[in-house]
């Protein structure tokens, strides 16, 4: 009797321990990730995926019944982003814009891409002081952060950057946005920490790679690009960094495609979409990122993938196609080398952080200049209706695959 009471006091003092440690380990707060650089010390067992930062954690817990999704990772990640700005001459930013930069942990990753339009430009009443004071808030609200984790953030002119429209003796119509663009983007101080091939003609004409990607970026911030622009691009292309690189990407600001309504008209694509699609894909281009549509739409003609990006400024645009309702978007890009697809997005509303599905988007829009084909969907997989519908609105010039 006197043994079995000993044993059950001894377990009962066993649970009593343990039952007290665990609940002291309870309290302990979770480590929460921010944008600052990284600690040498890396910790003795990294987590699966990373903790979200506080300011976002709210956030998390309200975007569905699992949280936010993490998609697997690939070889190397992108995140995309587009259009920041807000009305001309804004030094603020809508909450989105922050909450994208917030949620970059969670992601974690190895580069962001943007597709232009980072201030509130194209205003010939703008003075120096105000361009300077947009780059300044650009700075604090993106800029500065990515530096501090040292995530290389990639970029293209945009309209509202540093316009390349041009007026009479075909000059600059905003010479002074772009000389200041360039004041902001050569300051060593705001180094994108790229690895460049040709910052000749930076910020506007540039070349970079990483982990065997070559990326373009061209002034696509206007509708036409000068022939000796061209040729260098002709050039970059085909140069041997360029053709031995496991993958070809190009920014710029306008597509080639119309694919939003009020910006499906000439001057807000670029000129002869055809032409430069043809020459890119000669150069087996593979992924051609743009903004100033502001509506996201992963699409193809032949075999150049269009990413369209949506936006987290304001702004957002309905599709020309489908009814579908705008939103502000968020695209993280996976990079698979071995995969035939080679890349894999996982696009989020911003607002919900609920992903945009493929399935949710038109099968194919019909802008003024041109079919695009969401990325899943072959011209020959398209039914009688579907083609009969494309070519009665565009003609078969411009819906052909």
């Amino acid at each position: 009797m006197r043994k079995r009471r000993f044993f059950f006091l001894f377990a009962l003092s066993v649970v009593l321990c343990v039952g007290l440690a665990c609940g002291q380990l309870a309290q302990k707060p979770p480590p929460s990730p921010t944008l600052a650089v990284a600690p040498t010390v890396a910790p003795v067992e990294q987590p699966t995926e990373p903790a979200l930062p506080p300011e976002t954690a709210a956030i998390v817990a309200s975007a569905g019944p699992d949280g936010l999704y993490q998609p697997p990772r690939g070889d190397v990640r992108l995140v995309a982003i587009s259009d920041l700005n807000a009305a001309y001459g804004s030094t603020d930013y809508d909450p989105e814009v922050d909450k994208g930069i917030a949620l970059l942990p969670f992601w974690q990753p190895d580069m962001v891409v943007c597709g232009g339009d980072m201030v509130a430009g194209q205003s010939p009443t703008l003075t120096p002081a105000q361009i300077r004071a947009m780059w300044a808030a650009f700075d604090a609200h993106v800029a500065a952060p990515l530096r501090r984790a040292q995530l290389p953030y990639g970029f293209t002119i945009g309209n509202h950057d540093a316009s390349s429209a041009r007026g009479r003796g075909d000059k600059f119509l905003f010479q002074q946005e772009r000389d200041l663009a360039v004041e902001y983007w050569n300051n060593p101080e705001h180094d994108p920490g790229l690895q460049f091939i040709d910052r000749d003609e930076f910020p506007f004409y540039y070349t970079f790679e990483y982990k065997d990607i070559f990326f373009m970026a061209w002034d696509g911030s206007s509708s036409r690009i000068p022939p000796d622009k061209l040729a260098w691009v002709e050039q970059a292309l085909a140069s041997p960094r360029a053709q031995q690189a496991k993958l070809r990407i190009l920014l710029s600001h306008l597509p080639l495609y119309a694919v939003a309504a009020g910006r499906n008209q000439p001057g807000n694509v670029m000129e002869n979409a055809d032409a430069l699609r043809a020459m890119l894909e000669k150069y087996d281009v593979h992924t051609y990122i743009s903004g100033h549509h502001h509506a996201y739409y992963p699409g193809h003609r032949g075999n150049l993938q269009l990413l369209h990006m949506g936006l987290l400024g304001s702004g957002a645009r309905p599709l020309v196609d489908g009814g579908l309702p705008p939103w502000k978007a968020i695209t993280v890009i996976d990079i698979n080398f071995d995969s035939p697809e080679l890349t894999t997005y996982t696009t989020y509303d911003i607002r919900t952080l609920q992903q945009i599905k493929l399935e949710q988007l038109p099968r194919f829009l019909t802008g003024h200049n041109g079919i695009v084909l969401r990325r899943d969907v072959a011209w020959e997989e398209l039914d009688e209706a579907e083609k009969g519908a494309c070519l009665q609105k565009l003609g078969q010039k411009r819906c052909g695959p």
